[in-house]
């Protein structure tokens, strides 16, 4: 198995810490599926600052393939976080610095390495939109998370995205079960086989066109909890792990038990990755003046 994530790279600078962190929707996926023991290879956008190359370097150790990525002359994606009471804040980033405003465009040698792969992942933060068509051309499934931002649940955002995609992941917080299911019936009604949501503690939902699979929270040790980043993610590749372990394919839809199997995996995932500082590790201190934090914080 194969797992290629395309799109958003990022550092996660903790004010409270003083530590930055590599991360990023699309490089934590392929990360945490190389983790699982599968092959992986992230495709993207690096900026040629330093900040490029720490999340380079962290990707480059954890045996993930970066060998057909892009540097390109500008500010890499960082954002700024702290952590109250174990949940991530977000404060601010930089738009995601080069690799939003200059994206990956795919041409045919990337489209052969992509056929390589059984999936590939994209996210709402990778401007990868446009390439959603081409990507899916090459007969890999698709996966992609859409967050929690209304603006990605809009008609017209699904129109653009959903015939491209295979599973969609939407981040549901706190909404009632009734919101979740009627997200996930659109999700799908546009065109994705498989929608699931989370719903952090509350655990996570799965609509397959038929019928709705409900999954709880694994639970964790307090004592050991670090912070909830990458959660979702690590969810999203325990899953799809799962599922191209029992035969997913274009050929292949997974059966409910199959399903259910590939959200208890997830949800194991998401569990084991709240003891984790940041989204992998690779966390190197930062300098960040006390005014800095207190006005931020």
């Amino acid at each position: 198995m194969k797992v290629i994530g395309f799109g958003d790279n990022i550092v996660d600078r903790f004010l409270d810490r003083k530590v930055m962190y590599p991360g990023g929707n699309c490089v934590n996926v392929a990360v945490f599926a190389r983790r699982l023991g599968v092959e992986s290879a992230y495709l993207g956008v690096f900026g040629s600052d330093p900040l490029g190359a720490f999340v380079r370097d962290a990707i480059d150790a954890e045996g993930v393939d970066t060998s057909r990525c892009i540097i390109r002359d500008g500010l890499n994606g960082v954002t700024e976080i702290k952590v109250v009471d174990g949940d991530r804040v977000f404060l601010g980033w930089n738009d995601g610095g080069v690799t939003t405003s200059d994206p990956f465009i795919l041409e045919d040698e990337h489209l052969q390495y992509l056929a390589s792969a059984d999936l590939v992942h994209s996210s709402v933060y990778s401007a990868s939109e446009t390439q959603l068509r081409a990507v899916r051309s090459t007969e890999a499934l698709v996966s992609f998370d859409y967050s929690s931002e209304p603006e990605r649940r809009t008609d017209s955002y699904l129109m653009q995205t959903a015939p491209y995609v295979d599973l969609a992941l939407l981040s549901c917080g706190n909404m009632t079960v009734t919101a979740v299911e009627n997200d996930l019936k659109r999700v799908h009604a546009a065109g994705v086989s498989l929608a699931v949501g989370t719903r952090g503690q509350a655990g996570a939902l799965m609509y397959d066109g038929e019928r709705f699979l409900t999954q709880a929270a694994s639970p964790t040790d307090p004592l050991r909890f670090a912070d909830t980043m990458g959660c979702g993610d690590a969810l999203l590749a325990g899953l799809v792990v799962s599922l191209l372990g029992s035969g997913w394919s274009r050929s292949y839809r997974p059966s409910a038990e199959e399903c259910q199997a590939a959200l208890a995996r997830g949800a194991e995932s998401a569990a084991a990755q709240c003891y984790v500082e940041g989204a992998f590790g690779h966390g190197r201190a930062v300098e960040i003046a006390s005014s800095e934090v207190a006005t931020r914080i």
